[in-house]
């Protein structure tokens, strides 16, 4: 069937919506429109779904959503009966369309007879990874598009162990999906799915066990003198789900917090921004204003699914220094080690694990600190992983997983990264560094003092066209075809194709040891580290240049010369 027949489809059938239907009627003369929308599915991998809200199969909307949701009902109900009464929690952020999304999810399960918990209203990501362990669902599902701008939407899934699917049960649900007709699916009414005891809600009561595996997360902060301890937070969600948790964790620690009132309600239009993510600067424009009025030390923001943090200091001049994910994280490992081990409560062999893209900064820390350290592929699902297998073997104690993405867990209450225990920590953080009469930066200084300097670029390739996961994998293949050797004039002592499972040094092969993915590895003689790799949630391909050196221009120095030659392989 071609993209227009199918168009016509969703503009005659019952199960699509008044206004997705007038949508698609004003494309059905735009071939490009219509490839775009109809041309290919939404892919679901190991991220769920992401897309465009919008018409057609490529899209989000109601019907890509139940679809998506049924093949993952057939799934379950193929588990048995047990699986079914488990059931699966839900739950949406901030975004346009998230309550109805939502509630089709809910009601495409329970028309299977499979039960389901859906939170009364919008929670952060970290909240729905909890529930899934607190209550023992066999499945979590949220709605959300993390920080993408306001035009997307989303569909996470998560598996038992709280973490996000993967691997071969990602595969195996891809599969179950392609098998579904988006404009046939039952949704069960959802009266008559409460009467059946198939849609429960919940609310208050996750909430509070949540927040109390949070909070036993603080550190001892006794010793601290109490001007240190006042420390003034200005908080600010970006119109998203942290609006509540955050503010009531920081109050009931004691913690000095001030809100940009402006961005405390929940729109998924983000009104006061250009975009809804914490690591740009723009987006604290807001908060420097506050933080001005009430003398606060730092500015913390968190995305609108609230699972990503960012950090802004003001000095004495009122100019605000940004802190980069790899900052934060190489700063949160030394002060979590060195805090915990001066109270007395640092664990036997405890473990740091981050990805593949973050600093090579923290492996040195972790060296120093006598911390184990272990790196994964990108994706906080695989940090899970390896808690669920130091619980499994003992073997190492887990205290901090983070990614360069501005990602971070410190316990095991969950299995995906946490923006209300990452602000937490950063703020206890900030009062440690004042106690010492130094600044978030500062300590930063200190530590490249301590550890040379550390520095990393991510380049964004942008990939057009009407199906950009065939164009970005037509990208790959070209650059895997002829792996580079040598570039800018320094040679690669060490060359990685994850996809192959293996690097290449000089005559030998040497096995990753992770799992199969879509990743190129370069070591470089000058101690760099390039990597590209296809996103998992945008069309885009990244380059992660990863320098170290004397200083700041020289890191720089080496980044400028990888990023204008890979640039030119990548094109």
């Amino acid at each position: 069937m071609n993209c227009k027949d199918e168009c016509k489809r969703w503009v005659i059938s019952h199960s699509v919506d008044e206004m997705t239907k007038a949508q698609a009627i004003l494309m059905l003369d735009d071939e490009n429109q219509l490839e775009s929308c109809f041309g290919s599915s939404l892919a679901f991998g190991t991220a769920g779904l992401r897309g465009i809200m919008g018409p057609g199969t490529n899209r989000m909307n109601i019907n890509t959503v139940s679809r998506a949701t049924k093949g993952i009902a057939n799934y379950i109900v193929s588990l048995g009966k047990e699986y079914m009464e488990r059931g699966v929690v839900i739950a949406h952020d901030s975004r346009n369309n998230g309550v109805a999304y939502a509630e089709a999810t809910a009601l495409t399960l329970c028309a299977m007879g499979i039960k389901t918990y859906v939170f009364d209203e919008l929670r952060p990501t970290p909240e729905l990874s909890f529930a899934v362990r607190k209550l023992g669902t066999i499945m979590g599902i949220n709605i959300t598009a993390s920080h993408n701008p306001k035009e997307y939407n989303g569909y996470k899934v998560y598996y038992e162990d709280g973490a996000q699917i993967a691997g071969d049960l990602a595969e195996l649900l891809q599969k179950k999906i392609a098998e579904v007709d988006p404009l046939d699916i039952e949704r069960m009414d959802k009266e008559k799915a409460v009467e059946a005891g198939l849609y429960n809600v919940i609310g208050e009561e996750i909430d509070e066990a949540y927040l109390a595996a949070v909070m036993a997360e603080q550190l001892d902060m006794s010793a601290l003198s109490e001007e240190a301890r006042q420390l003034k937070v200005v908080y600010t969600p970006f119109h998203g789900t942290g609006y509540r948790l955050v503010p009531m964790m920081m109050r009931r620690l004691g913690i000095n917090v001030s809100t940009v009132d402006e961005q405390m309600i929940p729109d998924g239009e983000f009104p006061t921004l250009k975009s809804p993510n914490p690591e740009e600067k723009d987006g604290f424009t807001l908060g420097i204003a506050k933080a001005k009025e009430v003398g606060a030390d730092l500015i913390i923001a968190t995305d609108p699914d609230a699972d990503r943090v960012g950090v802004g200091c003001l000095d004495d001049k009122g100019e605000i220094t940004l802190l980069s994910g790899n900052q934060i994280g190489v700063l949160l490992i030394d002060f979590i080690a060195k805090q915990l081990k001066a109270t007395g409560k640092l664990p036997e062999k405890p473990a740091v694990v981050t990805s593949i893209v973050s600093t090579r900064m923290a492996q040195k820390i972790c060296q120093k600190l006598g911390l184990h350290y272990v790196e994964c592929l990108t994706g906080f699902k695989y940090i899970g992983e390896n808690i669920a297998e130091f619980e499994k073997t003992g073997e190492y104690t887990f205290m901090l997983g983070f990614e360069e993405s501005y990602g971070y867990l410190k316990g095991t209450y969950a299995r995906d990264k946490d923006s209300v225990v990452a602000t937490m920590l950063i703020a206890q953080m900030a009062m440690y560094y004042k106690d010492k009469g130094m600044t978030l930066p500062q300590g930063l200084a200190a530590l490249y003092e301590e550890y040379g300097y550390y520095q990393e670029q991510i380049v964004s390739l942008t990939i057009g066209g009407t199906n950009p996961t065939e164009n970005m994998n037509k990208i790959m293949s070209s650059l895997r075809a002829e792996l580079p050797t040598q570039v800018g004039g320094r040679k690669a002592l060490r060359v990685g194709d994850f996809m192959r499972g293996e690097y290449i040094e000089g005559d030998n092969v040497i096995p990753t040891g992770l799992p199969k993915s879509d990743v190129l590895h370069f070591t470089m003689d000058d101690g760099c580290t390039v990597i590209v790799r296809p996103s998992g949630t945008e069309p885009k391909v990244k380059l992660y240049i990863l320098s170290s050196g004397k200083d700041a221009p020289e890191c720089q120095a080496k980044i400028d010369i990888y990023k204008k030659e890979f640039g030119e392989l990548l094109k």
